[in-house]
């Protein structure tokens, strides 16, 4: 398409329309169909590991030509292994329960009335992202489940690879019987386009956007249509003075180290000073061994030497890297503290054979996951048993935590009466 500033409206316009008109149907469509057609898709991402490669290939080199650094290369990437996880969410979720039409609660009034309150889809969802190709698969099965149309707006690194994903994705909704604008891509890696989407709210119900900061931040300030969103995912890690230390070590190097570039991964550690002594040396060596760059307070850098310091902007920096911040803190107070001024609300855990000390964290610290002795990478749609999910909600309005099936619908209610007047 050209990329005229007439195009570019007509072309989100008709995006928009498309997807509205779909979405009415695909919201009547029987759970059944709609499983089949995921079905048919997990089946023709498991054989076509080849061309999805060779598509992302292209986003590869590109990517390497314009200096997109390690983390967001391996987000880019589609390994064979990856594609047939793919595959696997897509099944997953073709598994669970639909929740259209689920009744969740149902009462009759004294008048005689009877009242439900009932699941439906949302309607059409624009869904915004950067990176990850696996995502278009993820939005767009969940989407189709819950029987909301997508529109989906990948970042312009994936070009290549989430049109080879879109193109599979259409031909098995085509395949199955469905309309083929239950999901569409915009067809433009020009950034107006985002903008002349955000305006439809005419024909769009929900904008989800999923990327770095200052996509986030746009689509907030610029949208006319509701958002669900997460900021940066700032999470840390408490060790507890009544901590398993061996336990506490291989929590903290998971939630680091297994894969960085993520929004669940940890930024900051804090460590209780009773075991700062003791623990920090044995954990410090094995992340300097794993590549991590260390950052920490006096106290840290007194038990690590050669630890950088770290700064007031290192305690608010989502890294999405191998960069560590450490930091010794007298007592659970300071950590909880310490969360509450430098947290993001994405996922903090704590690690403590103390009941006490874990119930206070879980109630004190208020983000979208706590976690008590596991890792923060665990924050995900999978790991819940979700089969994926759109992206992992900081808001509290709606949706919280990784949004999945239930978190794409909303509710209405169904008033059965005999005749009766409003007295």
């Amino acid at each position: 398409m050209s990329d005229s500033v007439t195009d570019i409206h007509q072309h989100a316009l008709s995006l928009a329309r498309s997807a509205r008109r779909a979405a009415r149907v695909l919201a009547q469509t029987s759970a059944a169909a709609k499983n089949r057609a995921l079905e048919d898709l997990a089946r023709r991402l498991t054989g076509s590991a080849g061309p999805l490669q060779e598509a992302n290939r292209k986003d590869l080199e590109a990517g390497r030509a314009k200096g997109l650094s390690a983390a967001i290369l391996d987000r880019l990437e589609l390994t064979e292994p990856r594609i047939q996880s793919m595959a696997e969410a897509v099944r997953a979720i073709a598994e669970l329960p639909d929740p259209v039409g689920e009744v969740l609660a149902e009462w009759a009034r004294p008048n005689g009335m009877t009242i439900s309150k009932v699941r439906v889809p949302i309607g059409v969802i624009l869904f915004i992202y950067e990176s990850r190709p696996n995502v278009t698969v993820d939005a767009f099965a969940l989407c189709m489940k819950s029987g909301n149309a997508v529109i989906l707006r990948g970042g312009s690194e994936a070009f290549h690879s989430n049109r080879a994903l879109l193109g599979l994705i259409r031909e098995s909704l085509t395949a199955c019987g469905l309309d083929d604008d239950v999901a569409q891509m915009v067809g433009t890696t020009d950034r107006a386009a985002v903008g002349e989407l955000l305006r439809q709210h005419e024909h769009i119900d929900l904008v989800i956007p999923r990327g770095g900061y200052g996509l986030i931040r746009r689509v907030t300030e610029e949208s006319q249509i509701p958002v669900i969103k997460h900021f940066a995912g700032i999470c840390h890690t408490y060790v507890d003075a009544d901590s398993d230390l061996a336990m506490a070590q291989e929590v903290c190097f998971n939630a680091k180290v297994q894969r960085p570039g993520v929004c669940n991964a940890m930024e900051t550690m804090l460590v209780h000073e009773a075991v700062a002594e003791k623990f920090l040396p044995a954990v410090g060596q094995r992340f300097r061994e794993a590549g991590v760059e260390l950052r920490g307070d006096d106290k840290t850098r007194a038990a690590l030497p050669d630890v950088k310091p770290a700064t007031e902007d290192d305690y608010r920096t989502e890294y999405l890297d191998l960069i560590l911040n450490v930091k010794v803190v007298g007592s659970l107070d300071e950590a909880i503290d310490h969360i509450s001024a430098y947290g993001s609300q994405h996922s903090d855990a704590i690690i403590t054979l103390n009941e006490a000390s874990a119930e206070r964290f879980t109630r004190e610290v208020d983000s979208a996951v706590v976690f008590v002795n596991c890792s923060t990478r665990l924050n995900d749609g999978g790991v819940f048993g979700f089969g994926a999910e759109v992206g992992i909600s900081t808001d509290k309005i709606h949706a919280r935590g990784p949004m999945a099936l239930p978190e794409l619908t909303i509710y209405k209610y169904i008033v059965h009466g005999t005749g009766q007047l409003r007295e």
